[in-house]
């Protein structure tokens, strides 16, 4: 009888899927954002950017950012209300813009 497979944290395997593709990252924070006004969608979108963040080394994107890490793990929690000025630099040191669009 064989073991049955390992599994791993659902976190954990979307961080590693935005590691080995970052190409991912721009349509899965989109989608993120297209949900963001939903019920539940803020702390998705949060959770989103924290992946994104973890994906690249929350270490170095809290120190390109200006931000100390701890305060960038409470900033994207799902309870975190980060200042947009947190926000811009996390997406600057991600290498990420915001965009607008008309929908």
């Amino acid at each position: 009888m064989s073991k049955p497979a390992p599994h791993r944290p659902h976190d954990d395997a979307v961080i590693e899927m935005l590691r080995d593709d970052p190409a991912f990252i721009e349509d899965y924070l989109a989608a993120a954002l297209d949900e963001a006004e939903q019920p539940g969608g803020r702390e998705a979108l949060l959770l989103a950017l924290r992946h994104v963040a973890e994906a690249q080394g929350m270490a170095k994107v809290a120190r390109t950012a200006g931000v100390q890490r701890e305060s960038l793990y409470r900033a994207l929690s799902p309870k975190g209300n980060p200042t947009i000025k947190t926000l811009l630099a996390v997406m600057q040191a991600t290498g990420l813009k915001l965009g607008v669009h008309r929908g």
